[in-house]
């Protein structure tokens, strides 16, 4: 038998573990070659504006009629609005406002969320895509809607006209906006002046729809409802995405007497140029 020196044999144990370290590195449980998940990018934006101050004064005279003819005090009241409660202000700010009018009353929200993806695979911006699309489908309306013929000179793509068209409550409506049925004898009319108030006319009101160029995404609700059994009611919400934001406007007029009916295109002009605004001052 072959006498193997002291020092021989330790450096021949120290290159067989080596090797079978080495064997092990390369062997099935090896992670190498494993793909990086690459984290989804942030969202655009990383706070929110103050919503009172959010919408010019201007544009409040014009939204809430009758508040410029109160006296001073009352009326920085009413454009001084009221924010809504809540516990994080970088992720969801809102501020509401209301006048009376001698023939209408007048209310104007707005709403923004601010959408954080926890999960890394999703980014803010899908995230927020997802948010959007809920309230869309509650309000029976869907983008893929081929435009109608009308589309373009009223601001947006008519839809509603899918299985879930036309349903109220929470399955049938934006966050906020006003429930129930249509009534075909609550078509809009011709605005009754400074009062805020339509006549009793027959012009057929705009349709909930799609809107083009607003935003990421965009739709226009409106459904005209009876409040109590004295009055019309009417509310407008506009909501629209843009990056990882969601804004929802909701702007509504209960006329005084039962005679009086809101003015459809009133209310959705007005509507959609507020948050038209709202989407250039988050823009800058």
């Amino acid at each position: 038998m072959a006498y193997v020196p002291g020092v021989a044999l330790l450096a021949a144990l120290v290159v067989g573990c080596s090797a079978g370290s080495d064997s092990n590195a390369n062997g099935a449980d090896s992670k190498a070659g494993s793909p990086t998940v690459t984290p989804a990018p942030p969202g655009k934006y990383e706070t929110l504006p103050a919503p009172c101050r959010a919408v010019p004064r201007g544009m409040l005279k014009d939204l809430l009629l009758g508040a410029a003819q109160l006296p001073g005090d009352q009326q920085e009241k009413v454009f001084r609005g009221s924010a809504s409660v809540t516990y994080d202000t970088d992720r969801k700010v809102g501020c509401s406002w209301k006048s009376d009018a001698p023939n209408a009353t007048r209310s104007l929200s707005i709403d923004l969320e601010r959408v954080v993806s926890y999960d890394p695979a999703v980014s803010d911006d899908d995230r927020a895509d997802t948010v959007y699309s809920k309230k869309e489908k509650a309000a029976g309306l869907s983008s893929s809607t081929a435009p109608g013929p009308d589309a373009e000179k009223n601001g947006g793509t008519p839809s509603g006209t899918g299985k879930d068209a036309g349903k109220s409550g929470d399955e049938g409506t934006p966050d906020g906006a006003a429930t129930g049925s249509a009534d075909p004898s609550s078509s809009s009319s011709p605005s009754g002046g400074d009062g805020g108030a339509g006549g009793s006319g027959t012009e057929e009101a705009l349709p909930s729809r799609v809107l083009d160029n607003l935003g990421d995404a965009a739709f226009l609700h409106d459904l005209p409802t009876r409040a109590g059994s004295t009055a019309q009611h009417r509310t407008v919400s506009v909501v629209f995405r843009t990056s990882n934001v969601v804004v929802t406007v909701r702007y509504a007029e209960q006329p005084a007497l039962i005679t009086l009916v809101p003015d459809s295109k009133e209310l959705q002009e007005k509507a959609q140029a507020l948050a038209r605004k709202l989407a250039e001052t988050l823009a800058e």
